[in-house]
């Protein structure tokens, strides 16, 4: 980092969202790097929290009969508990329902309106009084309101835009010169291609009370409230004093890094640094868009019956082994395969067999044959230099995966070090020392063992706090040393002669694979049936449409919904040729399309493309991978094209 603190945030949370691995993994993610930083003698700051308005919450409140803000103060204790039972030791956690950061976020607005930096323009659409919202043409049945039926009204609505577009050269020029504020590689290119795509417009920063009173209201004009990404955005800066206490924003800011999914970069990654532009404040060191955990290949959600509760995980293997596989298994910026299958076996692998059993067998020997006293200290030889060189060498790799964001690799170099530890433990075979009375060449031995238990296990404090804790007590060490010292860790006989060896227990209970071999087959298989049903179903459709056209009524064509949709994300899908996975927005909100395409577009020629689909087109499901609408195109023997529009029209405009 450029700086001698280290801030680093997650995403703040919606407060409607019920919490899953994806909010695990962030969360456990940033407390892992602040605790290896904290290590360092760095002082850190890790920033959590919730985003906490919008309509959804508004809906979601009048339905159950309570005000919003009840409505939040009942629905982010889920996320409170959950990282209490993750053992996050974020230092604040801010909702953007509080005094400090709803003052801010209107400081900021009127000084962007002084400045004519936000400006006044409208929007037309139809209105039903009785329900009070907006809907399109497309969403009318008959001319009148779909949900109460009665007669609508055409109106033009006044709503408020921020000047985004004024900073896009600025923001292109900014991210070329620095290749580290956006990571990985893919998305500083995603990013960078999205901004050269085209002219960038400008953000709608308005939603009239009318429709929308959940918000923060505009100071200028106390008719709305403001756009929740203005607003959500904002905590990253009203947390740490912006506005409010100059020293300890200058203390924390810039942030070391913003942690987010790949699925919300544009927002970090385009509205972000232009609204810092145009405040006039510094942008952060790195944003750093992380993978999707998937489950058998496919990315979790609720239509698919996939998701994985964390809770139940913590239940079933304990905190620990939860957040050492979620930082071991995944390589950042990449997407990673979660199946409690692939959990147990690593778990096994790892945790019950390579570490559990080392400690376990280190422990239970020098209880049983030195009275549970740590022997002296250790002679380097012929015989303990390799061990003593992949410990020292795992210190060394780790510190580098803390400052490179490589944290899988630096895991897999600990867990060669206790490999290493059982092969020297069952290499000198102290079992056999006891039993000649070689009790010098055992205590040697031993030493040995614990020294490598020492470093690996402080070198694993940050992923694993709960289990490394207990194990550290049980080789000996004083409570002040069970939080390690860094230094200490690259440094061979650190263990205090004469000490105490406490109780250890088992640390990790092995895990019969058996019934999960079995459960995974049957989930597998029914990923296979899914599959095979859509490709099925494609099929039936690109017959259906080599059929000469039927005549259709106007009712069947209005009961098909065309939105516009923007690219901000695209990828291939894994083992598929044809299949591309995009990211779309639509007005505020997000979807996953499957499309096979990938033989007449890259990725990376699609980012940025503002396209039509079928909004209404329930969800099915292509090579594992779920899609939430349809493309439209057009196809002549070989060739094909995306149906694209002949101007500018923002996402979500409806087609028709």
């Amino acid at each position: 980092m450029g700086k001698d603190t280290f801030y680093i945030t997650t995403p703040i949370y919606y407060v409607n969202d019920k919490p899953h691995i994806g909010h695990a993994y962030t969360t456990i993610l940033a407390d892992v790097l602040a605790r290896y930083h904290r290590l360092l003698g760095e002082p850190t700051h890790f920033l959590t929290g919730t985003d906490e308005h919008g309509q959804k919450v508004q809906q979601a409140a009048k339905k159950n009969g309570v005000t919003p803000q009840e409505h939040c103060d009942a629905t982010v204790v889920r996320f409170l508990e959950l990282w209490k039972r993750l053992d996050i030791t974020n230092d604040d956690f801010i909702r953007t329902t509080e005094p400090r950061h709803k003052t801010i976020v209107q400081a900021i607005l009127q000084d962007l309106y002084d400045r004519g930096l936000i400006y006044q323009g409208s929007y037309k659409g139809w209105y039903c009084v009785p329900c009070e919202r907006f809907f399109t043409e497309k969403d009318l049945v008959d001319g009148c309101c779909p949900d109460c039926h009665r007669p609508v009204e055409e109106l033009e609505e006044r709503s408020y835009s921020f000047r985004m577009s004024q900073y896009q050269q600025q923001l292109i020029d900014y991210i070329e010169a620095h290749p580290g504020f956006i990571m990985p590689e893919t998305r500083y290119n995603e990013t960078l291609g999205f901004l050269r795509k085209g002219p960038l417009g400008d953000l709608c920063i308005s939603r009239p009370k009318s429709r929308l009173n959940w918000g923060i209201e505009l100071p200028f004009d106390k008719d709305y409230v403001t756009y929740v990404w203005f607003d959500a955005l904002v905590n990253y800066i009203s947390a740490v004093g912006y506005r409010a206490n100059d020293a300890e924003f200058s203390k924390w800011w810039p942030a070391s890094y913003h942690l987010i999914g790949k699925d919300i970069l544009t927002t970090h990654s385009v509205y972000w640094p232009t609204m810092l532009m145009a405040m006039g404040v510094p942008l952060p060191e790195t944003i750093f868009a992380h993978g999707w955990w998937l489950v058998g290949g496919a990315k979790m959600s609720k239509s698919l019956h996939n998701v994985i509760n964390p809770m139940d995980m913590i239940d079933t293997y304990g905190v620990d082994a939860f957040r050492y596989y979620l930082m071991a298994a995944m390589s950042l910026g990449q997407d990673a395969d979660f199946t409690e299958l692939l959990f147990a076996t690593r778990y096994n692998a790892d945790l019950a067999n390579s570490l559990g059993n080392l400690a376990s067998r280190v422990v239970t020997m020098v209880t049983k044959n030195l009275d549970g006293i740590t022997p002296p200290a250790a002679v380097a030889n012929e015989q303990n230099q390799e061990l003593m060189d992949k410990c020292l060498k795992a210190a060394a790799a780790m510190s580098k995966a803390v400052r490179t964001m490589t944290l899988d690799l630096g895991l897999a170099t600990v867990m060669e070090a206790v490999r290493e530890g059982n092969r020297y433990f069952d290499q000198m075979a102290p079992w056999k020392l006891a039993k000649e009375g070689r009790i010098d060449d055992l205590k040697q031995v031993l030493r040995n063992a614990m020294e490598c238990l020492r470093i690996t296990s402080g070198l694993l404090y940050p992923a694993m706090p709960g289990k490394m804790g207990l194990l550290r007590r049980a080789l000996g060490m004083s409570e002040e040393q069970v939080v390690p010292h860094i230094e200490t860790l690259s440094v061979w006989n650190q263990l205090e002669e004469g000490a105490k060896l406490g109780e250890l227990g088992i640390l990790f209970q092995k895990v019969d694979l058996k019934p999960l071999v079995e459960a995974d087959k049957k989930m597998r298989e029914e990923a296979d049936r899914l599959e095979a049903a859509a490709k099925k179903a494609a099929e039936a459709e690109m017959a259906r449409q080599e059929t000469p056209c039927e005549l259709i009524t106007i009712d069947q064509v209005q009961k098909v919904c065309l939105k516009t949709a923007e690219v901000i994300a695209a990828e291939a899908v894994p083992k598929s040729k044809k299949l591309l996975r995009l990211q779309l927005r639509l007005g505020e909100e997000t979807r996953q399309i499957v499309s096979g395409i990938a033989e007449h577009y890259k990725p990376e020629e699609l980012v940025g493309k503002t396209i039509v689909v079928v909004y209404n087109l329930k969800p099915a499901t292509l090579c594992g991978v779920e899609s939430q609408g349809m493309l439209l195109a057009a196809s002549a023997g070989t060739e094909l094209r995306l149906v694209t529009l002949d101007g500018p029209l923002p996402s979500g405009a409806v087609v028709g």
